[in-house]
């Protein structure tokens, strides 16, 4: 094939056609007629001598050369796209809409939003705490910080960090009422941020599915508001290490047991497509992977590195939690993945 690259409009007819699924659609994105994409399809297919999509279906699936080709397209029109919003609107300056999940927002969000004020001093910022997919749909929303899968159709989305979850608990609690074993979680108040299926996802790595006795428990709508009530002593809650790291760097609070667990899903930050190309919304998404890149999250300062290794006995099996509705988890594993044992685990981003 030559060095030259394809013309242009079969680029964008294979680009739209990928995305869309289908000619038919393709063709009323660009305002053309399905003869012409079908025309212009087979013109690049022509041109580097191989098929770029399989026929056959309602929905075109693309072949192995059409889904080496599809990132490269799409990278490029969006750097188009970028550059051209950059020619348009030139300055960084506006109103910029932020939804991101409560916990994240009030723990890590906040405390760093000087770096980007003082940086870019002409954009005036709204949060809006929420971890509400929908708000990805809504012209009142440019950008969401969510924890999950990242799979939204229609929409931009890049994963932001993976989090490993664990128990934290004030030091003035542990002072008042040790904890040194899984045992005494049961002269503890547990506090939970979700329906309770975190707390038995950690549970059950630590115990290898013994069940342990447990004292009372909370129920909150989410994991800000359970770490704030460990920040005052009300119990020992489920942390993560982005949310929670800052509070164990200053010593607020702090990990009990030497064990974390693989959060489910994932923080991804993600926005609509054609958001995404807005000079104001690029240098916030930038900013947000540079401050974690260079804030990387602190060691666990745990108290009780080898006790949870002794595994306690069998006492007696708890309820199993309701499932409430309305709440929203920072996370919500559905299953137990307990890491390999290791003389000292660090929390990992």
């Amino acid at each position: 094939m030559s060095s030259r690259l394809p013309p242009l409009n079969p680029l964008r007819a294979f680009e739209a056609t990928a995305r869309r699924g289908s000619v038919s659609a393709a063709a009323r994105e660009l305002n053309v007629t399905h003869g012409a994409i079908s025309h212009q399809i087979r013109a690049l297919e022509l041109s580097f001598n191989a098929p770029l999509f399989e026929r056959g279906g309602k929905r075109l699936k693309l072949t192995s050369q059409g889904a080496l080709l599809l990132p490269a397209v799409t990278n490029a029109f969006e750097g188009i796209a970028a550059a051209t919003a950059a020619m348009t609107r030139p300055t960084t300056s506006g109103e910029l809409r932020i939804a991101c999940v409560p916990a994240l927002l009030s723990f890590w969000m906040i405390p760093r939003l000087h770096q980007f004020t003082e940086q870019f001093p002409d954009v005036q910022l709204t949060l809006i705490a929420s971890n509400d997919a929908a708000n990805l749909f809504s012209n009142d929303v440019d950008i969401c910080l969510l924890y999950g899968d990242g799979n939204w159709p229609d929409c931009w989305a890049r994963l932001w960090s993976r989090l490993e979850l664990f128990p934290v608990v004030s030091p003035t609690l542990v002072n008042m009422r040790p904890l040194r074993s899984l045992r005494d979680l049961r002269d503890h108040v547990i506090l939970h941020g979700d329906d309770g299926r975190e707390w038995n996802t950690w549970l059950a790595a630590a115990t290898d599915g013994t069940d342990i006795q447990r004292g009372r428990q909370h129920f909150m709508s989410d994991a800000r508001l359970s770490t704030e009530a460990a920040l005052h002593n009300q119990g020992v809650a489920l942390g993560d290490t982005i949310t929670a790291g800052s509070l164990i760097a200053k010593g607020e609070l702090i990990a009990p047991f030497d064990l974390t667990v693989p959060a489910n899903d994932a923080f991804y930050v993600s926005c609509r497509n054609e958001v995404r190309a807005a000079p104001i919304v690029k240098v916030f998404i930038d900013w947000l992977f540079a401050a974690l890149e260079s804030d990387p999250m602190p060691e666990l300062q745990t108290s009780a590195r080898t006790i949870i290794r002794a595994r306690p006995p069998k006492i007696s099996a708890p309820e199993r939690l309701p499932t409430k509705d309305g709440f929203q988890p920072v996370s919500s594993p559905a299953r137990v993945r307990r890491p390999e044992p290791t003389p000292k685990r660090r929390a990992k981003s």
